[in-house]
């Protein structure tokens, strides 16, 4: 038998980004020239929905992701299992997480090197779960599931709000002007929650 469960391993994985939003190193920028159009946008929209829709059903929802957080799952278990014998001994366990312990401190280490105080940030606009909220937007018609039309939309938004020009491409620049405009954002959000009154405790 195995002797940790796959579901005390899934707390060690990291969810992929869901849209093809312009930001930092604009992914899916196909021919790498530092600006991203909107036909790139879309292929790579198309091509992050088929590697998500992985019971090619042609919509993401919650069977999607369970099938995808077993197979994550799956794979970390057989990163772990360093001897292939079915199992994880608390001594595979113990490398497993010096080994993660030693990535950090260099991952530390570099960033202080260069000077970067920025912390990690969880999901879109800092918070975990951030992508679940924008899947939940770009399910329009509220079936709690997402079409590849729904996904492409909205990942094309996305793209349209950052094209400030409107001229069918995303720059370097206005990939940065709309980062400051989500930490702008972030922050009025910040403050709006921390001004707003305490619920009362029920009792």
């Amino acid at each position: 038998m195995k002797k940790i469960s796959l579901l005390t391993l899934g707390a060690a994985l990291i969810a992929a980004p869901v849209f093809a939003a312009p930001g930092p190193g604009a992914r899916g920028d196909a021919d790498a020239n530092g600006t991203l159009t909107r036909a790139e946008a879309q292929a790579h929209a198309n091509e992050m929905f088929a590697r998500m829709d992985a019971n090619k059903d042609g919509r993401l929802d919650a069977s999607d992701r369970a099938a995808k957080r077993t197979e994550m799952q799956a794979k970390m278990f057989e990163r772990l299992d360093a001897n292939k014998d079915g199992s994880i001994s608390k001594a595979e366990w113990d490398q497993h997480s010096a080994d993660r312990a030693a990535k950090r401190s260099d991952r530390g280490e570099k960033r202080a090197d260069a000077g970067d105080g920025k912390r990690g940030m969880r999901g879109h606009h800092g918070k975990r779960g951030g992508h679940g909220m924008m899947m939940a937007r770009a399910d329009t018609d509220g079936d709690k599931a997402v079409s590849q039309a729904e996904f492409q939309a909205a990942a094309l938004a996305r793209f349209d709000a950052a094209d400030a020009n409107k001229d069918g491409q995303v720059t370097a620049e206005e990939r940065a002007a709309q980062r400051e405009a989500w930490k702008a954002k972030a922050g009025e959000w910040r403050a709006k929650r921390a001004a707003a009154p305490a619920t009362p405790a029920s009792e």
